[in-house]
């Protein structure tokens, strides 16, 4: 059974998208969803890392919630690569927006949790 590591999880995330983004074309539209791509699609590991230094729990939430805003931005611009399309290999970004939305639903759950446990406390 594999060990769930979230960090590890978002690590190679970020990897895919990296690689992902130095295949799209040298064109203007390449290059500008590019740059969109590599912003939003590495955002959520380093705040991630913010969340885990979180100084409350209110901003341990907030740390978490631009986590989930970006992967909800990265999945978009991922649709758009798709259906424009700007790759030749769709195998690849169907298996990116699987894991995307893998990672939304577990940062909304992650996020109830941590209002309801807050919540809780109050």
């Amino acid at each position: 059974m594999r060990k769930f590591d979230l960090e590890e999880r978002l690590l190679e995330y970020s990897v895919s998208i990296i690689k992902i983004v130095d295949k799209l074309p040298v064109t203007r539209v390449g290059n500008h969803i590019a740059g969109q791509l590599l912003r939003s699609g590495t955002s959520p590991y380093p705040n991630h890392g913010e969340a885990q230094a979180a100084e409350s729990p209110r901003d341990f939430i907030h740390k978490l919630r631009i986590s989930l805003k970006e992967l909800r931005e990265t999945k978009r611009w991922l649709k758009l690569i798709q259906r424009v399309p700007l790759l030749n290999s769709s195998e690849k970004l169907i298996e990116i927006l699987q894991e995307t939305e893998e990672l939304v639903k577990i940062f909304v759950t992650s996020i109830k949790t941590a209002e309801s446990n807050r919540i809780k406390k109050c």
